[in-house]
């Protein structure tokens, strides 16, 4: 069967840029429509993937975050599937834990992620979905990846989390960066609307 790269991608549980990276290193072959799109045969990409198991030597970076306190257990269930699938692959391994607004661009966590994949230290990332990467602008740490040879797998590719508690901290982390600026007005509406907003967003 013929597939896009998308759907290609998404069966395999890998990143279409790894795909992308595969045939440019001549481990796989796509074929053309007359439009230029990549079309993959998947039951040969299935066997191609086999044979692309990394030497044991090889490094990989395993990544799970929150939003809040609150969610440590799912950070622990996180950590655990994480590290249940490395042992699995035979991949040696380092969890990094991340406690913070997938909104956030500044914790520790994803900047130790960032600094390894510029450095060249490791050879794949895991996640056990997109958004425990950044609720908004994971592409370009796929992209990164791609250019420095990182190999990204996100093991619930076919499906994204649904952590509503996550997304209430987000929205709540939005509010809260601009009620500064708006209670320093001192308006009584104000002041009412972000009221409001928190608690529509508890209300989630």
């Amino acid at each position: 069967m013929k597939v896009s790269i998308a759907k290609a991608a998404q069966e395999l549980g890998v990143h279409p840029e790894t795909l992308r990276r595969w045939e440019a290193i001549g481990k796989i072959k796509a074929e053309r429509t007359e439009r230029g799109h990549r079309r993959y045969d998947l039951s040969k990409l299935v066997q191609a993937k086999k044979a692309l198991k990394f030497l044991p030597n090889q490094h990989t970076l395993a990544y799970a975050r929150v939003s809040s306190h609150d969610q440590k257990e799912d950070l622990k269930r996180q950590s655990a599937v994480l590290e249940s699938f490395c042992t699995t692959n035979g991949w040696p391994f380092e969890i990094i834990q991340d406690l913070g607004s997938g909104l956030n661009y500044q914790k520790k966590g994803l900047k130790k992620v960032i600094k390894a994949i510029c450095s060249g230290s490791i050879d794949r990332l895991v996640i056990t979905h997109k958004d425990r990467l950044m609720r908004f602008g994971a592409e370009l740490i796929f992209s990164l990846c791609e250019q420095f040879g990182v190999e990204v797998i996100v093991i619930n590719s076919k499906e994204e989390s649904s952590f509503e508690d996550d997304l209430v901290q987000d929205v709540l982390e939005i509010i809260t960066v601009f009620s500064a600026r708006l209670y320093g007005s001192r308006s009584r509406k104000n002041k009412k609307i972000l009221q409001a907003l928190s608690e529509a967003a508890n209300a989630l």
